[in-house]
């Protein structure tokens, strides 16, 4: 049993593993205290310091049974949305060596600071279906 950020956890009763380039998912079926399953999602995503040596950056997500079908509608909206508004081809600098980044016309108002992309595309398609 490990405590993490105030939730204690328990064995995985069920674990599976996705490798996504610097990412690995990690999808663990826990029991509750009192005797259902829950599922957690771990991304992994691995990160170079400048000494050579590497860490660790780990988010996770909490899913109870109560939330499967709604999260699993949601989830395959939004991945539907992606292929059939850009098909499953990945366009990316990194998947193509000859990629071209579009010039965005600059507006007469002022661009914002640069943000972390947290868009939809930067996820890998998950199918919950099996759950």
């Amino acid at each position: 049993m490990s405590e993490d950020r105030g939730y204690v956890e328990q064995e995985e009763i069920f674990s599976q593993t996705m490798r996504a380039g610097r990412r690995t998912y990690f999808f663990d079926v826990r029991e509750t205290k009192a005797g259902d399953y829950y599922l957690t999602i771990t991304e992994s995503k691995k990160f170079s310091n400048e000494d050579g040596s590497f860490h660790f950056k780990k988010h996770k997500i909490y899913l109870y049974k109560e939330d499967f079908e709604e999260f699993n509608a949601s989830l395959n909206r939004a991945t539907d949305f992606i292929i059939k508004e850009k098909g499953d081809e990945v366009i990316s600098e990194r998947h193509q060596k000859d990629y071209v980044k579009p010039v965005r016309e600059e507006s007469s108002e002022e661009a914002p600071d640069a943000i972390e992309d947290t868009s939809p595309e930067n996820f890998t398609d998950v199918n919950f279906e099996d759950i």
